[in-house]
C-alpha cells in the first residue's frame, strides 16, 4: 500500500463520523500515523502461511462433580442476605 492510501480527507471523514474536531496539524499528524499503521499491517502479508496444525495437548483436568455448599453455609459470611439470596447494594 502506498503512503497516499490515507488522505487528509479520509482522516477528516473518520473524525467527523466520530464527532471529533481536529485542527489541520492534527489531521496531518493522524494521516501520517494511519499510513504507518497500515504499513505495519502490510508486514503481516509477508508472513508465510502455516500448512500444518500444531500438535496440541489438553492440559486441563477432567471435570469432576462435587457437592456444593448448603445455603446457610454459603450465606454465613455474607454481609447481607434476603430470602436465601445474597443481597447487594442497589445499582441505578
Amino acid at each position: 500500500m502506498s503512503e497516499d492510501a490515507v488522505t487528509p480527507e479520509a482522516v477528516r471523514h473518520v473524525a467527523a463520523l466520530a464527532r471529533v474536531d481536529l485542527e489541520d496539524d492534527e489531521v496531518d499528524q493522524f494521516t501520517e500515523q494511519f499510513a504507518d499503521i497500515l504499513a505495519a499491517f502490510e508486514t503481516l502479508d509477508s508472513v508465510p502461511d502455516v500448512d500444518t496444525d500444531a500438535d496440541l495437548t489438553n492440559v486441563m483436568r477432567a471435570d469432576e462433580v462435587r457437592g456444593s455448599l448448603e445455603t446457610d453455609t454459603a450465606l454465613r459470611n455474607a454481609p447481607d442476605s434476603e430470602d436465601e439470596y445474597f443481597k447487594g447494594p442497589n445499582v441505578s
